[in-house]
Formats: structure tokens, sequence, C-alpha cells
């Protein structure tokens, strides 16, 4: 941190004498009175600030020093200011603390006592920065509502900060519960459309007959029961973003129209001739393999290929190494703040089981599974059984303890290279780059069978 004082003194000897109390690693500002010091706060940003009650033109006074010390708390509340006094004024030191000084120092000017006390509050101030940044970056991502730790997962969220700015039609593709609806409300976000409108329509959950409609408005008349002129999610997006999730299940004669629009940009409702021009990215979604929908007729190629200008896939949690004990955690912390209930914690089992469970509903399946352990839970600390884990989607927990780990390497090293070599002991041990006598004292060690004919034997 490039670390920032800004000294508010109105007597330039004392300014002199101040300046010169620190190392020249420290960027020092300067200013005499209150107007000077505010232009100084908002251009210099500075971390720390000493701050001389007496300010003219009430030199004699503090009335300028105190309305100075509010107006830098507003303006800059993150800024840490010292407030100097004299000798005999603690009582303008304790009304300063009271408003929010951080701390206070007396004159005369000792060198020693200043850059401790202004020493302790940069410290103070990069430590407060920090947990700031700790905070924004404690799910690792800026993204709103999604929670990774793993490269996997960092990657995709890397590309959306990237893309976002761009207006570009963009493809999420991943399995259900992965969190595609986040990603697209992120590129929306992220991108110079956000004030604008963010309209979703999902493919799969309205009937054929009515998605054209819904996408495209109608006029009055148009059809029974359109009473009046209706705009569609298209137009209504207009400015903004338009999200079509499970476009996969699209049928061919919307696909057709939909094309049309992404080429064209402009959209005609039902029951009507007048073409009508809208500007809106578009970001589609959907859990089907896309390539095989269009192997077997149900997708219009070049429809995909404008609809996959980036193409974004999301890993399914069990393919997101770590992640799933982080976001259990994050779970864990805000539903149980939600439900009364923030003094839970996860039990060794539990946690186990968590790494261990494949996910196939993945994070969708966690909020379900941690909301109802939340509510199960007896006990101050959540249980696999709370959780109600599929046992038989769990596989057995991988052994941290490293003696474990290097003997089931070794053993199955040796194991390959025996078969490599058709059991040449030599040539197994070249190819390991250990002796031939260490070999044999570690197939002896994991009483392992050191010839083929014996394996032949025994499998016989």
């Amino acid at each position: 941190m490039n670390k920032r004082l800004l000294i508010i003194e109105d007597d330039p000897g004392l300014q002199s004498q101040m300046r010169w109390c620190f190392s020249s690693d420290l960027e020092i500002n300067l200013a005499n009175d209150r107007e000077t010091a505010l232009t100084a706060l908002r251009r210099f940003e500075p971390h720390v600030v000493t701050l001389d009650l007496g300010l003219p033109p009430d030199p004699g006074g503090a009335s300028q020093g105190f309305v100075l010390l509010e107006q830098i708390l507003r303006l800059a509340p993150q800024t840490k200011v010292i407030v100097v006094t004299g000798r005999d004024d603690k009582e303008n030191a304790v009304k300063a603390i009271g408003m929010g000084a951080s701390d206070f120092y007396q004159k005369p000017v000792d060198a020693d006592i200043l850059t401790f006390v202004v020493n302790r509050a940069l410290r103070l101030s990069e430590l407060e920065q920090q947990n700031s940044e700790l905070s924004r970056t404690a799910n690792g991502t800026s993204i709103k509502g999604i929670v990774a730790a793993s490269p996997e997962m960092l990657k995709v969220c890397r590309t959306v900060e990237k893309v976002a700015p761009a207006d570009i039609t963009t493809l999420i593709t991943g399995e259900t519960g992965t969190g595609k609806e986040l990603l697209a409300r992120a590129l929306h976000d992220l991108s110079g459309r956000a004030k604008n409108p963010f309209a979703t329509i999902n493919c799969a959950a309205i009937p054929e007959n009515l998605l054209e409609s819904e996408l495209f408005g109608y006029e009055k008349g148009a059809f029974t029961g359109a009473t009046q002129n209706k705009k569609g999610k298209i137009e209504t997006a207009n400015g903004g973003t338009l999200f079509l999730d499970e476009i996969g299940d699209m049928p061919m004669a919307l696909q057709a129209k939909l094309l049309r629009f992404l080429q064209e940009r402009v959209i005609d409702r039902v029951g009507s001739v007048q073409s009508i021009p809208v500007d809106v990215r578009v970001v589609c979604a959907t859990h089907r393999d896309v390539t095989k929908l269009i192997e077997a007729g149900d997708f219009r190629e070049d429809l995909y290929y404008r609809i996959s200008e980036i193409t974004l896939d999301i890993p399914a949690l069990r393919d997101r190494n770590g992640d799933a004990l982080v976001i259990a955690r994050s779970l864990l912390s805000s539903l149980g703040k939600q439900m009364d209930r923030s003094q839970l914690s996860f039990s060794d089992d539990a946690v186990a089981g968590i790494n261990q469970y494949s996910w196939p509903g993945n994070v969708r399946e966690m909020i379900n599974k941690v909301k109802r352990a939340i509510i199960m839970s007896e006990a101050k600390r959540i249980t696999a059984d709370d959780l109600d884990l599929d046992h038989h989607a769990a596989v057995t927990e991988s052994p941290l303890n490293l003696r474990q780990v290097r003997e089931t390497a070794e053993r199955q090293a040796i194991q390959q290279a025996l078969h490599t070599t058709e059991f040449n002991m030599a040539q197994a041990a070249r190819l390991l780059g250990i002796t031939r006598p260490t070999l044999y004292n570690l197939t002896e060690k994991y009483h392992m069978e050191t010839s083929s004919e014996m394996l032949t034997a025994q499998n016989n």
C-alpha cells in the first residue's frame, strides 16, 4: 500500500517540523486551512490526517477544526484522523474522539511519539483495507451470488468479467443447478447495460403456443383474448439484456424467428406487419448438449453459431475441486443467519460427506440440503445425517495421512512397472529409478508377488 499522510496545520514552522518527523517512503501533503484541506482530501486521498483544531479564521479556538473534522469523516469515512491539540486541551481531544477521530496528539511536537501515533493509524488503515478486500473476495470472485475457490470455476468467472463489457451474444452451458442464471445476470450487471432492463424467459417452462407471444408480444385482436397491445420479453429488454434460459428446448418454428431477430435486430409482434427495431444483448443458457440436438435435427446449426459467439461452460460441482465445502460453509453462514441459527458449524463427518458426495443436483441441491440440516439439527454441529446425503452417491474418504498416500502411490507404481516389464525386476527397478535390492525390499514390504507365473497360478 502506498501510504499517504495529510498534515493540516496553519503554522508554517510546525508544518515543517512535523513533516520532517517521517521517513521518505511516506507521501506527505500539507494544508493550512479548511478549504485547502478539503481540496487535498479529495485529490490526495490520504490514509491518515493530522488535524490541528485551531485553524483560521479561528486559530485560537476549535470551531473550524471541528467543522473540518465532521467534513472529513463524512467525505472519507475510512480515513484515520489524528487530532492535534494543546497540552491542556483534553476536553476538545475527548470531544473529537467522540465525533469519530481515531486518536489525538498533544503539542509540543515530539518526533518519536508523533511518528508512533501516525504509524499506528497507518497500520490500522492498512488492516481495515485488507479486511475489506478479503470480504469482497472471500468467495473468490466479484460476481454476486457466486462462491468459488477452484481454478475451474474461477476461470469461468474471470471470463465473465472480461466478456461482460463486450456487447456479444453469449451461450452458457452446464448442468441444472450450476448457476447459469447468476452468470447471465453478472454479464448484465458488469456491462454498460446494467442500468437498463434484464428480462428473462424460460423456453422450457412456457407452452409452445404461448412462447411466441411471450417473446415477441402481440397486437390487440391478434387472437382470442388479446384485448390490448402487449410487449414481448425482447421488446421489454430494449436497451438491456435478454436472457433465454433453456434455449435447447425452444421449438424449431420459433428458432427461425429468433434467428431473424438476431440477424436484423427487429421484431414483429404477433398479428402485426410493422417491424420494431430493438437493441438488446442476448444471453442464452441450456443444460442440454446442443451439438447432439443439432445432429438429431432438433436445433438449428445456424442459430447455434449466432448465439455462441462466446460460450461459457460451467463445470459441475463435483468437478470443482474444493468448492463443495467452501460453498457449503458460505451457505451455512448466510442461511443460518436468516433462520436465526448462526452458531451452527459442520462436524468432521459432515465435512467428509460434503467433500465426497457427488452432488448430482449441484449447488441447487446443496442449498436444499443445508436448509434441511439447519432445520433438523438438534445440536450446534451439523452432522452428515442432518445433511441427508445419499451414501450410495458418496465415495470412501481419501486418506489425508501422508504415509498412507505415499504407500498407496508406491504400491501402484511398482505394480505398473512390474506389469510393464513383464516382471523383469532389473528393468522394473530401472523404470522406477531405484536399485533392484530396494525394489525387492518394497515388494516384500507390500507383500507383492514378483513373477507373472505366481500371479497366474493364483488367478487359476
